[in-house]
């Protein structure tokens, strides 16, 4: 009788979010009441209980102390309707919640009082998960861990907490999900007590077993002659593209090239499964390479992809060739005769056969990503690959001529999305980096946003767009929790690049969060290695870190990389300032004064120095300079406050700050974590502009 009851139920996948209130038991039936009236309309507020309600996909049960909610959507539903709900209980101190989430099989069903009701392993798991927990926390099943993993968006906030022991001696694998505002980071009561009887049980065999570790250390220390330098882990599914020869007999051709090689990378770096390496890394090896195994060394990558690109007229030819760097062997070799409008087809062909070839796992949206013709017009394609050749320069020049060259191609196509990110970038240049461009922010980003904004009405899709407008809303708009959003979609849709994890790097720096900038930083870092801002910007995240030690090794290494880059110099003589080394200071910034003539930025840093150090008259001169030259372009009005900071001037530099407050200087943005204003934090009027700029102290 009761196989055949179990053969009618049918069971499907919920993603279940349970919530309860903690102590309730122990409350006045008054206040029991109220407290749960207000954590339903808490809940019932989220916009995912809205939204899956909309849909006819959420299912309710109702508890003495709270309730579970079971979501036939994605996995993601329940997680961030726990997100909505634990921001809204931060102004409800009263309410102590915690909550579980679990995905799995649940069946509706009707009870004793015929009354509709929830089964299924999918909701009693969801309750163990949850009575794990203390007020504050949101713990998740091992499994939903798992699938959130596949989300680079989720992955900061999952912390692995073991098992815990629930009814009948059950064991489940738990996941602490936190962040800097979101969830609670301790580790629960139950698995406190939990770990500290395993500790006790275990330590008689622990000393036991480290007597023999100790023996074995100490033969092996006396025995091995190698070096303890650490090797490099490289993935199994990872790769560089080289750039790609250009064999057509007009050399003004080499921007095509330069984009087949760059394209085929940019779909590549969309599947998740992938390390792929970025395009400045790669460009290093512009030439013909005489040994592919020391660059796959040096990249740490386990293969290499190189071509040649030939064109005459409209005809296109391809030729590829996919190498195993861990044994030097050929994969395979093809070659493409096509039309140039074809390019796409030749672009998607390469990097399917790469994924393919390479075993990744594609999702659905990696799959059309891979295949994605961004304009049907080959006449707008050509202009955006000059855009982004000119682009690549970081010149004012260069970024003259890509503007006029993206405009061109959305002439020939309004529709083209990635053209409009490329003005979006380059205005966010001229705006933002004043040696670049000569516009003030309020001239050049409303264009940049109106383009990138533009970019993502007509291709929501493109994480270049969500970058170029996360830039925006960090450095200009100062909407974090906007940047934030942007940031993480721009990773989700394309987990490989560098820059989207470089800016975001930033953002983090810029809230305050030093050990996740840092490690964010480390990760765009993994995929451009030999990108020089990327080592130099690791090493100015250390110095705002004020870790001014791990910062000079950082910046160090990059000028091993290039003796003659200005920019590690500049952040050494930083670092060598906060240390009190005013002579080094001065040394390194006339280092990269020599190198990087007539940067704004760098001649008011060497002020600072010259001011701190006690060369009054040297650092005034400066500020003269720079008054001076602010009547022809655009001076940021935070760097002369600097200058006013080292001449310990501190009306005058609050002064030049409010002008940089006006104007919207980008460097407001690092004011929580900017050495130099430490001098300035507790006055009033500092607390005063990080409050206007946004920033929580």
């Amino acid at each position: 009788m009761s196989s055949a009851s179990s053969a009618d139920v049918k069971f499907e996948i919920g993603h279940v979010l349970f919530v309860d209130i903690v102590g309730y038991s122990k409350l006045l039936i008054s206040e029991q009441t109220a407290q749960l009236e207000a954590l339903k309309a808490i809940v019932r507020g989220t916009e995912q209980f809205r939204l899956a309600a909309a849909e006819g996909k959420l299912l309710r049960l109702p508890t003495g102390d709270g309730g579970a909610l079971v979501f036939r959507t994605t996995p993601e539903a329940p997680v961030l309707c726990a997100v909505e709900i634990d921001k809204e209980l931060r102004s409800h101190p009263e309410l102590k919640v915690r909550m579980g989430i679990h995905s799995g099989p649940v069946n509706e069903i009707t009870d004793l009082n015929e009354q509709a009701n929830i089964a299924g392993a999918g909701i009693n798991i969801a309750q163990r998960v949850m009575d794990c927990g203390d007020a504050g926390h949101i713990l998740l099943s091992r499994h939903v861990a798992e699938d959130l993993e596949q989300y680079p968006r989720w992955r900061p906030y999952l912390h692995e907490l073991g098992e815990c022991e629930v009814k009948h001696g059950v064991r489940i694998g738990l996941v602490n999900f936190y962040g800097d505002e979101i969830g609670n980071p301790k580790i629960p009561q139950q698995l406190q007590v939990l770990q500290r009887h395993r500790a006790r049980t275990r330590w008689a065999a622990i000393s036991t077993a480290l007597l023999l570790l100790i023996g074995i250390v100490v033969a092996f220390v006396i025995h091995s002659k190698k070096s303890t330098e650490s090797i490099p882990i490289i993935p199994e599914k990872s790769i560089a593209v080289l750039p790609f020869e250009n064999l057509s007999h007009d050399p003004d051709n080499a921007y095509f090239a330069d984009g087949i090689q760059e394209e085929i990378l940019t779909r590549l770096s969309k599947v998740a499964d992938l390390k792929v390496i970025s395009r400045t890394s790669t460009q290093r090896y512009r030439n013909k390479p005489d040994n592919l195994l020391d660059i796959a060394k040096d990249l740490a990558v386990a293969y290499i992809l190189e071509g040649t690109v030939q064109r005459v007229a409209d005809q296109v030819r391809v030729n590829v060739q996919l190498i195993n760097a861990t044994n030097d062997s050929h994969l395979w070799a093809d070659e493409f005769d096509r039309n140039l409008t074809d390019v796409f087809a030749v672009e998607s062909e390469i990097a399917a056969k790469i994924a393919d070839t390479l075993q990744a796992s594609l999702t659905a949206p990696e799959r059309h990503a891979i295949a994605a013709r961004p304009t049907e017009n080959s006449e707008a394609h050509e202009l955006y690959l000059k855009g982004r050749f000119y682009w690549n320069k970081r010149t004012e020049e260069g970024v003259r001529k890509a503007i006029e060259y993206f405009q061109q191609a959305i002439e020939k196509d309004p529709a083209y999305a990635l053209a409009y990110t490329g003005i979006a970038d380059c205005y966010s240049l001229e705006g933002l980096h004043i040696d670049v461009g000569s516009l003030s922010p309020s001239e050049a980003i409303p264009k940049a946003k109106a383009a990138a904004v533009k970019a993502l009405e007509l291709d929501d899709t493109l994480g270049e767009a969500h970058t170029s407008l996360a830039f925006i809303r960090l450095n200009y708009d100062w909407d974090w929790s906007g940047a934030e959003s942007e940031f993480r979609r721009a990773i989700e849709l394309n987990p490989n690049s560098s820059n989207a994890h470089h800016w975001y790097s930033h953002y983090l720096m810029a809230m305050g969060q030093t050990e996740r900038s840092l490690t964010e930083s480390k990760r765009a870092l993994e995929l451009d290695p030999l990108g020089l801002i990327m080592n130099v910007h690791l090493g100015w995240h250390y110095l705002n870190a004020h870790q001014y030690d791990l910062a000079i090794e950082q910046l160090r290494k990059a000028l091993e990389m290039d003796p003659n880059y200005a920019l590690a110099h500049w952040y050494i003589g930083l670092c060598h300032e906060q240390k009190g080394k005013y002579s080094e200071a001065e040394a390194e910034m006339q280092k990269a004064k020599e190198l990087y003539k007539g940067n704004i930025m760098l001649q008011a840093d060497t002020a600072y120095v010259y001011a701190v150090s006690g060369q009054k008259d040297q650092a005034l001169k400066v500020i003269d300079e720079l008054k001076e030259l602010s009547k022809r372009r655009y001076v940021s009005s935070y760097h002369v406050a600097m200058i006013y900071i080292g001449l310990q001037q501190k009306d005058q530099a609050f002064e030049w700050l409010e002008n940089a407050y006006r104007e919207r200087s980008d460097m407001l943005v690092y004011l929580k974590v900017e050495p130099r204003l430490d001098s300035l934090r507790s006055d009033p009027r500092f607390k005063d502009l990080l409050r206007r700029v946004g920033l929580k102290e």
